[in-house]
């Protein structure tokens, strides 16, 4: 059984930063790709970022350039760090994984996070 643990929210003021963690454990895969999301209230979850097993990463175009997504393969984990955040940046957001290495940015994926609350305030 995959489990997503996703860490690192919180609240914030407008132009602040924050850095996501998200934590694969419970089994082993060889190749995978990984994908950030986020839902605010009354809104429809929304993809952030994604990061192949090769290393190349997508963005939606609200965070290009201000989030960043990146991976450690020996600790299993990916990373989203958040610059410049907007009070439109709030939602919870989702960490999610595929076991295949080159799944398209916006999924399909097949685990996912719990999520965590990012709140920022203007």
């Amino acid at each position: 059984q995959v489990q997503l643990t996703e860490s690192g929210g919180g609240m914030v003021q407008a132009g602040g930063s924050l850095r996501l963690s998200c934590a694969i454990s419970g089994r082993t895969f060889s190749r995978y790709a990984m994908g950030w999301f986020r839902q605010a209230p009354g809104l429809e979850r929304e993809f952030v970022a994604a990061i192949r097993w090769s290393g190349v990463t997508y963005y939606a175009d609200s965070v290009k350039g201000r989030f960043t997504i990146s991976r450690d393969n020996a600790l299993n984990t990916v990373f989203l760090q958040m610059n410049s955040l907007k009070p439109e940046d709030t939602a919870v957001y989702y960490c999610a994984v595929d076991g295949y290495a080159a799944t398209p940015p916006k999924g399909p994926y097949d685990y996912w996070g719990q999520g965590t609350q990012v709140t920022v305030s203007s």
